[in-house]
């Protein structure tokens, strides 16, 4: 009974921990919960860069893909505005080439509708003022007709695509009458000189 007893205490006693062995536990349990947590933002870190190099891939993928598609059109405007100009004049011409012209016509308005499917359309220039960023002054002209720096005349058709211009619009642009100007200028010198004496 007393081997029974005993045999009964012992297991009790192996089952109890020593104070120290359980704080080394906690020790143990605790750098290991730290190092689990490091790794896993570690992870979610290089999970979100992924992500953004994935999502700038692809928009710098769209961007070229779309300056690529933007100088080809560029490109192709030129000879669609010769294509226009020379059926501007079929009307003066006889019938038979008025009949052929009809169908260079709708030829040209399927040009201009696939343009126009990928958002790339002519903009209005004349009566507009003057604008760098989509004008290119070919020529100035001194008139009282205009207000200063508006476009009067459009030689070449600019175009864009959404915001971005992809051609400029090549114009003519009012400018106010010099002798007006040196006229003022000079009553302004006269006046002064006059209120100078007095």
């Amino acid at each position: 009974m007393e081997d029974q007893i005993s045999g009964e205490e012992q297991p009790e006693e192996e089952g109890k921990e020593k104070p120290e062995e359980e704080g080394v536990q906690e020790f143990h349990l605790e750098s290991i919960q730290k190092e689990l947590k490091e790794h896993k933002d570690k992870y979610l870190r290089l999970l979100a860069e992924m992500e953004n190099t994935r999502k700038r891939m692809q928009k710098e993928k769209h961007d070229t893909t779309r300056f690529a598609v933007e100088n080809v059109v560029t490109e192709f405007l030129a000879p669609l505005d010769n294509f226009e100009n020379a059926l501007s004049f079929a009307h003066q011409t006889s019938e038979e080439t008025q009949n052929w012209a009809k169908g260079f016509e709708m030829i040209l308005t399927q040009f201009k509708d696939i343009l126009s499917d990928h958002k790339i359309n002519p903009f209005q220039s004349e009566g507009m003022q003057f604008d760098p960023h989509m004008h290119e002054v070919i020529e100035i002209e001194e008139t009282e007709k205009h207000p200063e720096g508006t476009v009067i005349q459009e030689f070449v058709r600019g175009y864009k695509c959404g915001d971005r211009i992809l051609r400029p619009a090549r114009v003519k642009v009012a400018k106010g009458p010099a002798k007006e100007k040196e006229d003022e200028e000079n009553s302004q010198v006269t006046n002064k000189d006059n209120q100078g004496e007095s």
